[in-house]
């Protein structure tokens, strides 16, 4: 766990989230981030009543990188009532395969979510019960067979990046629920929240954290360099 912490202070963690874990409980019953971290923190700080933390935003099970957690109940509310405000900058990166799409381009669609299949449907106008979905992105490397992305969230909608790229004919490397072709090996797709970009709750301090990408695969390795 230690290694995954790539911030940590009295009131917030962030922790650069592996492939396949799970940011909070569900219905799998599969041990969670929230559950593990309240276990290193006893350990490690020898507390002998329960730990407090709280999610301030998830991200996908299949996707990697930052997220925050709460180690206050004061900086849980006020990170929660901005995360509602927009005011956390969230960058990601994303791997999709190498088609004709314009440099750079600010996507708007409508994300309807469809509880059935816990997919997003996308619309090109609004509709009754679909949520406006607006991102940016730019392409910023240039492999033999994939472009990587790297993606400004204006919106915060239920598998957002997934669902507007596949929109545009480019579904995210792995992802066969939005189109890719192929699965990947450790069942994630390539898509990272790479960067956060936000001002402390309680020291007011402004805060930039970047995590690293995956090293166990070879295609991330090739966009970090």
């Amino acid at each position: 766990m230690e290694e995954q912490i790539v911030y940590e202070d009295n009131h917030l963690l962030v922790i650069n989230k592996k492939v396949g874990q799970l940011v909070q409980g569900d219905k799998t019953g599969d041990e969670s981030l929230l559950d593990s971290i309240k276990n290193f923190i006893k350990k490690r700080d020898n507390k002998p009543g329960n730990v407090f933390l709280g999610l301030v935003h998830r991200i996908d099970r299949p996707t990697s990188g930052l997220v925050i957690y709460a180690k206050t109940s004061k900086a849980l509310s006020r990170l929660t009532q901005m995360v509602k405000n927009r005011e956390i900058a969230k960058t990601y990166w994303a791997v999709v395969a190498k088609e004709m799409i314009p440099e750079t381009q600010r996507l708007i669609h409508y994300l309807k979510k469809n509880e059935k299949n816990n997919k997003a449907i996308v619309f090109p106008k609004a509709m009754e019960g679909a949520k406006e979905a607006i991102l940016t992105y730019h392409v910023i490397k240039t492999l033999d067979n994939y472009l990587l992305l790297e993606i400004d969230l204006e919106t915060g909608r239920h598998h957002q990046i997934r669902a507007q790229l596949s929109k545009i004919g480019v579904p995210i490397k792995g992802d066969l629920k939005y189109g890719s072709p192929r699965s990947n090996p450790d069942g994630g797709i390539n898509l990272h929240a790479r960067k956060l970009e936000f001002i402390h709750p309680v020291t007011k301090e402004n805060i930039e954290i970047t995590a690293p990408v995956p090293q166990n695969d070879a295609i991330w390795k090739a966009c970090g360099e």
